[in-house]
């Protein structure tokens, strides 16, 4: 059980929850996993099967005809296409993560070509170029196109700066939507739920919890363990193949799917209910 189920919203209702998965990254290839979706239709029908237990959007990433990431404007718009025919109510979100590819000018660029409801962009990376009006003038535009932005953040110390960003006007105020990212996209990463604290920290200082909305991802076997985590402090998770491919007891994930349910179960045990999509 959850020590202290987080409250919030009107009433001080309970905290329900809500799962994305994110099925293959920018990374692994089927070398690591023969079920990692690579092509439209193999990530349309994992994104039926993940919704089916239990996660309520996909994190897309598409790749090129050799298998490797890509920021693709007509791919992501020929996947969200199918998933609104295939799998209607389930949320997507497209990424702009540049995995040394691609400039921010390229990153901002995919995100105007397909004008998505989701995307979830990098603060580091999309100020790599150091052109802040050109920074400030894309997360304007994506406020005014009804672009929901999800803010990346690897520490606490990205998670204030990106709080000081929205107060000086930088950036936009209306979507206080972060996702915390324990440790790091290298070899034989091991995320723990004490990674969390620091990113919560910030959020009791600030006083931000009540008007923020984060999720949580989280690399090897206790992803499951820090998303609950996260989800007991008031957050949203992330699951799948992008980050980890392994059960909490160490044993692979036959798929997305199952990775999916191990951690709604998981969800169940300590007391919570997924919000009703």
């Amino acid at each position: 059980m959850c020590l202290e189920v987080a409250e919030e919203g009107k009433g001080g209702m309970p905290h329900e929850p809500t799962i994305f998965v994110a099925p293959n990254g920018a990374r692994r290839t089927r070398a690591d996993h023969p079920a990692l979706p690579v092509t439209i239709p193999e990530i349309v029908e994992t994104a039926k099967t993940c919704f089916a237990a239990g996660a309520a959007g996909i994190h897309a990433h598409v790749r090129d005809e050799e298998g490797a990431h890509v920021l693709d404007g007509g791919l992501y718009r020929e996947l969200i296409e199918e998933l609104a025919l295939q799998v209607p109510e389930m949320a997507v979100q497209i990424t702009t993560e540049a995995v040394g590819r691609y400039s921010p000018a390229e990153q901002r660029a995919v995100v105007r070509a397909v004008e998505p409801k989701m995307v979830s962009v990098a603060l580091g990376e999309m100020f790599e170029d150091d052109n802040l009006q050109e920074v400030s003038r894309f997360y304007y535009e994506c406020r005014e196109q009804g672009t929901e932005v999800q803010h990346i953040v690897y520490s606490a110390e990205e998670f204030s700066k990106l709080t000081k960003l929205m107060m000086l006007g930088t950036l936009p105020g209306r979507d206080k939507s972060v996702l915390f990212v324990l440790g790091r996209y290298v070899q034989d990463q091991l995320s723990t739920p004490a990674m969390l604290e620091p990113f919560l920290e910030v959020l009791g200082v600030l006083r931000l919890a009540e008007s923020w909305k984060f999720m949580t991802c989280a690399f090897g076997q206790q992803e499951t363990a820090c998303l609950v985590a996260s989800a007991c402090a008031g957050g949203d998770c992330r699951v799948g193949f992008e980050n980890n491919l392994l059960h909490q007891d160490g044993s692979m994930a036959e798929d997305n799917a199952s990775r999916v349910r191990a951690l709604a179960s998981a969800l169940k045990s300590a007391g919570l209910v997924l919000k009703p999509v």
